[in-house]
């Protein structure tokens, strides 16, 4: 894999990981109790979220000027790591067995990905 390919692969994982944050950031902002929909709606920290988003979206079309659709897709698929540790630190939800399972074959996807390139 060339180092181009790597460069431009290491924005689809930046901005999968600060999207990640950006869902964090809106649930978090989903969990309170707002007086009516402006308030719920246009407060800071969903505007922020969502401008977060904007600029992983903007990461990915960059990288997506280089890398394979597909590689994108795989690459992007690291963010249930993100979340599934997210929401464990953030909102203890637990980590059961069934979501290690479900971590485990999207590794395995990866790397079987990774080894056909």
């Amino acid at each position: 894999m060339s180092s181009n390919i790597i460069f431009y692969a290491s924005f689809v994982l930046l901005g999968t990981f600060i999207s990640s944050l950006a869902q964090v950031w809106l649930k978090r902002a989903a969990i309170k109790k707002y007086n009516n929909l402006k308030d719920e709606y246009f407060n800071k920290s969903v505007i922020a979220a969502y401008s977060v988003f904007i600029i992983s979206t903007l990461l990915s079309v960059y990288a997506y000027k280089v890398i394979p659709l597909s590689m994108g897709a795989v690459l992007e698929s690291t963010s249930y790591f993100y979340v599934t540790i997210f929401g464990a630190y953030f909102f203890k939800e637990r980590i059961t067995t069934r979501k290690i399972v479900a971590l485990l074959l999207i590794v395995i996807g990866i790397v079987v990905y990774s080894c056909s390139i």
